[in-house]
């Protein structure tokens, strides 16, 4: 669904979410699987499997696993249940991002000592 509205805010394309089935089913799977890693891991952190070289090397890729996991949570919940949405919103120039105005992109001379050059060339755009 699009329209054709130009002011901000506006709803330029809206198309909502998929919702599958198989992807609801997927993140239930994949959040148990989360869930029993981030039981070994805190299992393994009790019981002091960090304290040997591989069991820290252990404790590391269980982390690992479970960020990772967590990662594909996210990604298909992204993809399978919010809807893409843009909205309309203001084009900027450069220079108005830089507070200074259009006739003066290409510079001035402000100051002649070097106390005011410093101060220039840490901070170059003033607002004005």
């Amino acid at each position: 669904m699009s329209s054709t509205g130009s002011t901000y805010g506006d709803i330029h394309r809206y198309e909502p979410a998929r919702e599958s089935t198989a992807a609801a089913i997927a993140i239930v799977l994949l959040t148990v699987i989360e869930v029993v890693f981030v039981f070994m891991f805190t299992y393994g952190l009790v019981n002091g499997w960090g304290l040997s070289d591989t069991g820290n090397m252990f404790l590391g890729g269980i982390l690992a696993v479970i960020f990772i996991d967590l990662a594909f949570i996210l990604a298909l919940y992204r993809k399978e249940f919010l809807p893409d949405v843009v909205i309309v919103k203001k084009r900027r120039r450069k220079w108005e991002d830089l507070y200074i105005r259009e006739e003066d992109v290409d510079g001035e001379t402000l100051g002649t000592d070097a106390w005011e050059q410093v101060k220039r060339a840490v901070y170059p755009y003033y607002k004005r």
